[in-house]
């Protein structure tokens, strides 16, 4: 009797074992998962269209903002006496009109038969002059506006400052990026996946996420697949010769290949900071749960 409960527990062990390394070849070889995965975000780069001091800091690092909100002002006096130099010469350029178009009437009522000709044409062409004249101190008045209104630098989306240094007393210059917003509704992942599992990845199908950190899983969609990578054989020497690699060995590495996972739903307490590491399961491949244990164990 002994010797058969041992046979029986023994093919008990053997079967449990054959059991245990078909799941794991089936997670780690025909799944489509991977460890290699990372959170981004769109960043919206910041740039006054002014340069100016910094008269005033409204935001701090890591705040999150609304769209429209005030992150900083510049010392606005400059652009006030740029609008009210602005403003002077337009009355000097309408005035001029005005004058210029009197003189013109004037001329032409008398006609050709009081003066010359010439003398007429040239009122015209003065009063022609001076429109235009008056046309681009309005046109200037509009920008020297605008730049008083550009000194107050506003957040354009939603989200977190990010990687905030900028000052009161700071010189900010046009065109140089002071603050860094992350978008808040622009987080999405991409997982690396190794090219022998993408037969069974698609737009569509569903992805689980797992963060490190946190227990509860992310859930989402595949947005697309890359359609190319970088080939290291593809780059020319010096003399425009095809570089090409030796080394071969037997064992051919998968390449991998980018996958972006769309977010469709973060569970309460989980927080997306762009650059963090994931792993990620498409489709109903790997069992409820086992993404998140062997991430535990992994990652």
């Amino acid at each position: 009797m002994k010797p058969l409960l041992r046979s029986l527990i023994t093919l008990s062990i053997v079967v449990a074992a054959c059991l245990l390394i078909a799941a794991l070849w089936r997670a780690y070889v025909l799944a489509p998962w991977t460890r290699d995965g990372r959170v981004s975000a769109e960043v919206v780069q910041i740039m006054p269209e002014v340069s100016g001091t910094v008269a005033e800091v409204s935001v701090k690092d890591n705040q999150f903002v609304h769209r429209g909100d005030v992150l900083y002002r510049l010392d606005p006096l400059r652009f006030r006496l740029a609008v009210a130099s602005a403003e002077a010469e337009m009355e000097k350029r309408h005035a001029e009109v005005a004058l210029k178009a009197s003189t013109a009437k004037r001329r032409n009522q008398l006609g050709s038969d009081v003066i010359s000709a010439e003398t007429i044409d040239l009122a015209n062409g003065e009063a022609k002059i001076a429109k235009a004249a008056y046309d681009s101190a309005v046109a200037a008045l509009d920008v020297a506006r605008l730049n008083l209104d550009r000194a107050t630098i506003k957040a354009p989306v939603d989200g977190y400052v990010t990687n905030f240094r900028l000052r009161t007393g700071d010189y900010a210059t046009a065109g140089a990026t002071k603050v860094s917003i992350v978008d808040s509704s622009s987080f999405w992942v991409t997982g690396y996946f190794e090219e022998t599992k993408l037969a069974k990845i698609a737009p569509g199908k569903s992805a689980d996420i797992h963060l490190m950190g946190f227990d509860a899983a992310v859930r989402g969609h595949v947005s697309s697949i890359g359609r190319g990578i970088a080939d290291a054989n593809d780059n020319p020497d010096h003399r425009g010769l095809q570089s090409v690699n030796p080394v071969f060995t037997w064992v051919r590495l998968a390449q991998r290949i980018p996958v972006r996972i769309q977010i469709d739903h973060i569970p309460d307490g989980v927080t997306l900071s762009a650059g963090m590491t994931c792993s990620i399961a498409v489709g109903d491949e790997l069992p409820k749960g086992r993404l998140e244990a062997l991430s535990r164990k992994f990652l």
